[in-house]
């Protein structure tokens, strides 16, 4: 199966592009392809955000205080302690 790819002019300041060819060669890829790239995190990015957005919206604050606070369940132990600088 092959990608449908459309292409359009793309106009940046010079001192941009400049610095997008020098990260792109240091990336190990081409222009188009760091920006092909660059592009697809940017919208999953976004795409993540308006998820965790749509979920918050769905969100039953009365079951998850009634979840927080309800009687049993064990202590945190010790070795449920994060590892790490500072912790």
């Amino acid at each position: 199966m092959t990608t449908r790819v459309a292409t359009f002019p793309l106009r940046l300041p010079v001192s941009l592009k400049a610095a997008l060819e020098k990260i792109s060669e240091r990336d190990g890829s081409s222009l188009n392809q760091f920006l092909v790239v660059a592009a697809a995190e940017k919208v999953a990015a976004m795409q993540t955000e308006e998820f965790f957005l749509e979920r918050r919206n769905r969100a039953d604050r009365k079951a998850f205080r009634r979840i927080l606070n309800r009687k049993g369940g064990e202590t945190p132990q010790p070795e449920d302690r994060l590892l790490g600088k500072g912790r």
